[in-house]
């Protein structure tokens, strides 16, 4: 069995959770510049098992999709090219920024760390691995 990787894809920083081998755990792996998030994939992909991964869809309240997607279908599209056998799958990505904010702040971490948008970022990706994990009943 083999990892999944959950992108919150962003113009400028993309956040990146990834569970463990055995699917139990979401955790946090990186933030990486956008312009180098292709590099980072192929690089990642390539040393670690990894079965699945999933991309955030941005929605706006009214479900239609927000301006960041014409970013992200692009991007998809490229990464369907360069893994064909690799699933990839949108998660609803609503929210997430929010509560990762939220999650920060009740963890403690002062204001400074608060601030930091990659932390952020990182933290979004594994909210969306988990809701991922809680659709398709993984513990």
């Amino acid at each position: 069995m083999g990892r999944i990787l959950a992108i919150d894809y962003g113009k400028k920083r993309t956040g990146l959770a990834v569970t463990d081998p055995l699917r139990i755990t979401a955790g946090g792996l990186t933030t990486v510049a956008t312009k180098d998030l292709e590099k980072f994939l192929m690089d990642y992909v390539s040393r670690e098992n990894v079965d699945t991964i999933i991309v955030g869809l941005p929605k706006q309240m009214n479900n239609e999709p927000s301006e960041n997607m014409r970013r992200i279908a692009p991007f998809v599209n490229r990464l369907k090219n360069i893994l064909p056998k690799m699933p990839i799958e949108y998660v609803d990505e609503r929210f997430t920024s929010v509560l990762a904010q939220r999650t920060i702040l009740e963890a403690g971490f002062g204001k400074k760390k608060r601030q930091n948008k990659a932390l952020v970022d990182e933290v979004s990706a594994i909210i969306i691995l988990q809701s991922y994990m809680e659709q398709k009943n993984y513990k």
